[in-house]
């Protein structure tokens, strides 16, 4: 008899998939959804899309019922709103561009999660994930999923190898074609042509804008406008609040120029916010703290790795570094928009070295 695994539920394919799949390997399933946020908005008063709304909870019940084991519901706002909504708000407060999904994962899927896991006496506990895990010397570690239009592994890059002891990852080898045909081959024909939402959860309209003013009553007093100022130390005209921009922006920042311009950097202390042109955005180098190393304990200076500084970013060829303040990467060549707030994962082929915040 294998063991009993807690299967997180979202309502949609991946972990529908993942629940057939575990079946059919012999496990006992026991499924849990939960709820992160309030699904009224309000702002739009319209119902909330993603992996935590009342839809999909519901429907991921439904297809739990279907396939025949038990079904929870975890309430986990308050746990979300603290922690994962929290730090959303104060790093955008900070001029930090925040990645909620990758505190979301160790704090809600591989926190409380786990801890149910124990309360219904579930040994692993499995998810959707387009991952793999591998394993050197007894040190478990990330590896990238099969499907590399798919992997997850850059949001995934905060679990430990602790974690990883109780995860299955029933996707990691297959693509998500191969995903689809899995779906229809069982019945669940509409569950394989369900589209995909790429939104903050928490942030249904994709406007993070709008939900920092729902949720910062005195946003306009702690962040007000303040001036435009080229990297030659030109004013050119004024901002509407730091809050309002990102590394790389290039549209909606209401100035002419006559040439491209681009959100270079922001500078809290000034309330300014700095302008230049593609060249400006460059970086030779970073520094990353809250460093969580996976598959060594700790590295060499001068370690070659390819550093992911974004989801959809294929990665540079880089060097590891210690320092004082975390750790630095030098790349091999200049890499665009480097952005505080977003996480840089270090791979080594498939395999996650590790990852950190860039500050």
């Amino acid at each position: 008899m294998k063991p009993r695994v807690l299967m997180a539920m979202s309502g949609g394919i991946d972990s529908g998939v993942s629940a057939m799949m575990l079946q059919e390997q012999g496990y006992e399933l026991v499924g849990v959804t939960f709820r992160t946020f309030d699904s009224i908005t309000e702002s739009c008063m319209a119902r909330e899309k993603g992996c935590c709304s009342v839809d999909s909870i519901f429907e991921a019940k439904h297809l739990a019922e279907k396939l025949g084991f038990e079904h929870h519901i975890l309430d986990a706002r308050d746990t979300f709103r603290k922690t994962v909504i929290q730090n959303f708000i104060d790093e955008y407060l900070q001029c930090r561009t925040p990645n909620p999904c990758v505190l979301c994962n160790p704090i809600i899927k591989w926190g409380i999660l786990l801890d149910m896991a124990d309360e219904l006496g579930c040994e692993f506990l499995a998810t959707g994930h387009y991952a793999r895990i591998g394993e050197q010397n007894g040190r478990l570690f990330l590896r990238k999923g099969h499907d590399a239009q798919k992997d997850q592994t850059y949001f995934l890059w905060k679990l430990t190898p602790e974690h990883l002891r109780r995860t299955i990852f029933p996707l990691g080898d297959l693509t998500k074609d191969e995903v689809r045909e899995i779906a229809a081959r069982h019945g669940f024909v509409k569950l394989s042509q369900k589209k995909e939402s790429e939104e903050i959860c928490f942030v249904p309209d994709n406007n993070y804008r709008n939900f920092l003013h729902e949720n910062v009553p005195d946003l306009a007093e702690r962040m007000p406008p303040g001036m435009f100022v080229s990297t030659e130390g030109k004013m050119l005209g004024q901002h509407g609040g730091l809050y309002n921009y990102t590394i790389g922006q290039r549209r909606g920042l209401g100035i002419a120029l006559g040439a491209p311009a681009y959100v270079v950097a922001l500078d809290a202390e000034s309330n300014r916010v700095l302008v230049g042109n593609k060249e400006d955005l460059m970086c030779q180098s970073l520094v990353v703290h809250d460093l969580n190393l996976t598959k060594y304990a700790d590295f060499t200076d001068g370690m070659r790795v390819d550093c992911r500084i974004r989801y959809r970013n294929k990665g540079v060829s880089s060097r590891l570094f210690h320092a004082d303040e975390g750790v630095r990467v030098e790349f091999d060549a200049p890499v665009e928009s480097v952005t505080p707030g977003q996480s840089a994962v270090f791979y080594e082929g498939d395999d996650v070295v590790g990852g950190g915040i860039i500050g």
